[in-house]
């Protein structure tokens, strides 16, 4: 598993953990070493590693690159971070028939990812869900009474499950604004998105935006 994440970002978190639960071997990529696609190129090739994780506008620069054929160990590689857009799913399906790719989401406040999705090319034509809750997970649309949305109807994301944090330090306001009582299980908490979403025919959701003014440039909010 090649580690190339800041520890202050919470994909770190997996990062880090995921290879010594599961007894694989921790690479990790030098200071910067993220921001070099020629130099994840090599790191990948000369250590054989097998999982990945890239933001889509990363997984974009990686591609471009002559010799990203050299990668052939890579098995798994997980986007995260920013929308993945469908030309990108289908760029990396064409260029890397190998390796599998999965969509992940999941903001901050709810400790790394909630929902799951392992991109098929002809699954959803034009679009790149989000999938499925991940364990011990619920996701919600609700419309702006908490009212569940119909399959196909757009509201907002709602999380709730173990991992929802328990709010901002010293933010007591911004914390009742985003973490509320849930109105469909006696002590549960939800987290409050700002994302729009709907649920597709098959059971997973469709990221479709934000409902305010927030942007991430490079996964910077």
């Amino acid at each position: 598993v090649l580690q190339k994440t800041t520890f202050s970002f919470d994909v770190s978190v997996w990062e880090f953990f995921l290879p010594l639960l599961a007894g694989a071997q921790l690479v990790m990529a030098r200071p910067g070493g993220h921001q070099d696609p020629q130099y994840l190129i090599e790191t990948i090739e000369r250590s054989g590693i097998t999982v990945a994780h890239f933001v889509p506008s990363m997984l974009q620069v990686f591609l471009a690159q002559d010799d990203v054929a050299r990668c052939h160990a890579l098995r798994h590689v997980k986007c995260s971070g920013e929308a993945l857009p469908y030309p990108l799913q289908q760029r990396f399906l064409a260029q890397m028939p190998g390796a599998q790719l999965h969509n992940l989401y999941g903001p901050t406040e709810a400790a790394v990812d909630v929902t799951y999705w392992r991109c098929v090319s002809d699954a959803h034509p034009g679009i790149v869900p989000i999938g499925r809750p991940i364990a011990n997970t619920r996701m919600y649309v609700l419309d702006a009474q908490l009212r569940p949305v119909p399959v196909g109807g757009v509201g907002e994301l709602y999380i709730g499950g173990v991992q929802v944090a328990r709010g901002y330090l010293n933010r007591p306001e911004l914390t009742a604004e985003r973490f509320i009582d849930s109105p469909f299980h006696e002590g549960e908490r939800l987290y409050r998105t700002g994302d729009l979403g709907r649920w597709l025919w098959d059971g997973s959701l469709e990221y479709l935006g934000r409902n305010d003014f927030q942007v991430k440039i490079r996964g910077f909010r």
